[in-house]
């Protein structure tokens, strides 16, 4: 689907898409009903704006002018295309999972000898399917705007089931690859672990060579069974112009692990939020994330964090470097529901700013309504310590590679974070390739 419209009101404008593509989205029935109660969900709110209090420092209206057509499905150039962008970001061990511009690629994905538990469908299938189990996976919803936006848009993505017991070795890496310029992709997967079940995802956000000016609207949803555990890295590196808007809902059952790390280092315009809820008792959600932004990026984090049950803790932990113009949003509300008791939650998060012009909004909540529990939650602000600097610059090393060193010393308490060696070391990498493009 190509479907384009004339600029006029954004929110019209989404309309105009919605109506020519609706009959051309998957599913039907049921399927169809909830897009379309989802889009009315969006058109009461509109693009979010700063009047909306979860939205304040990421006014949509303003920066989101334009809307862009849907990608059409890819054809063999545009699969070639991001063939070969796949090669430079490709996870040595990993089952690569392959979204182009928005639609599942299986003739770039390894889907084959799937191990014994894992099934792994595509979105368009499931929604197609009539499986009422699985679309009840699928459909989950908010009434978030961009969330509901998501709902009603959807046409590909991946559903990743892990039964019971399964321990996968292998981790699993959804690559979403943007290869037409100027367009908007809606993609939603969701991953399913199984009691006593464990794995690793890892989600990446990048585009072919010369493609700008697209938009990303991404949801994943995971569901964490008893006893299990989930360990998630997110890497968003998107071309310098382009929007990502993603959402992630998480529900986390007893017993259980829930560990998440972000990384943001491209986009014009990107937020990342997460609605993760404790359902099950004495369970360990850890989420930690790093904003590298320079220019005139524009980077947000927003995480509702649910203690719905007794005996369950948290810890987020949260890093930004901003230089020329960039601009970091971190927002992180816990909520201690009145059961709650016993919980223990932790926040901290801390910016560091190499420019006079950048700018960091840090908003951390507490919202407790229990009263046996153990919260806290901080926020700092500021430069890089003059001297330290002095102190590595009198060792011998030049200025740029004494900030480096004290830069990489402070996002590396978050990226310490993710438990595997080789996916640690490739965020850490990351963030030495953002510190050396620097002027």
């Amino acid at each position: 689907m190509n479907v384009a419209v004339a600029k006029t009101n954004n929110v019209q404008a989404l309309g105009d898409i919605f109506a020519v593509a609706r009959d051309q989205l998957p599913g039907k029935g049921a399927v169809a009903d909830a897009r379309q109660k989802a889009f009315e969900t969006f058109q009461r709110i509109g693009l979010p704006h700063r009047r909306l209090e979860d939205w304040k420092y990421t006014d949509l209206r303003a920066s989101m002018r334009d809307i862009a057509p849907l990608s059409a499905a890819p054809d063999q150039a545009a699969l070639t295309c991001a063939g070969d962008a796949l090669e430079s970001h490709a996870v040595e061990g990993a089952r690569q999972l392959v979204l182009v511009d928005g639609v599942f690629a299986p003739q770039l994905s390894n889907v084959a000898k799937l191990e014994k538990g894992l099934t792994i469908r595509a979105l368009r299938d499931v929604l197609e399917s009539g499986d009422k189990a699985a679309l009840a996976n699928v459909m989950t919803t908010s009434a978030d705007p961009m969330a509901a936006l998501n709902t009603a848009m959807m046409t590909g993505g991946v559903v990743i089931e892990l039964a019971d017991g399964i321990e996968l070795a292998q981790p699993l890496h959804i690559v979403h690859v943007a290869s037409a310029k100027g367009t908007a992709s809606f993609t939603r997967s969701v991953l399913k672990l199984g009691n006593k079940a464990s794995a690793t995802l890892i989600e990446r956000f990048v585009a072919a060579e010369g493609v700008d000016e697209y938009q990303v609207h991404n949801a994943t949803v995971f569901m964490v069974g008893d006893h299990a555990r989930l360990d998630h890295v997110r890497l968003m590196d998107d071309e310098r112009d382009a929007f990502n808007i993603s959402t992630a809902f998480v529900t986390v059952g007893s017993h259980s692990h829930f560990n998440t790390f972000n990384m943001t280092t491209g986009g014009a315009v990107s937020r990342y939020q997460g609605f993760i809820a404790c359902a099950g008792e004495h369970s360990h959600i850890a989420t930690n994330g790093v904003n590298l932004l320079n220019g005139t990026q524009h980077a947000d984090t927003t995480l509702f964090l649910d203690h719905a049950v007794p005996n369950c803790t948290s810890n987020e932990v949260f890093r930004a470097v901003l230089d020329d113009r960039g601009h970091s949003v971190f927002q992180g509300r816990i909520i201690v529901q009145p059961d709650a008791q016993k919980t223990a939650a932790k926040m901290m998060t801390r910016a560091l700013l190499l420019s006079d012009e950048a700018e960091a909004d840090n908003k951390p909540e507490l919202e407790i309504f229990a009263d046996d529990v153990t919260c806290g939650h901080g926020a700092t602000t500021g430069a890089l310590d003059e001297s330290l600097l002095f102190y590595l610059r009198a060792r011998g090393l030049s200025e740029k590679e004494a900030q480096a060193l004290l830069i990489a010393a402070f996002v590396g308490e978050a990226i310490e974070s993710i438990v595997s060696d080789d996916l640690r070391e490739a965020a850490m990498a990351t963030a030495e390739r953002w510190l050396a493009a620097r002027g």
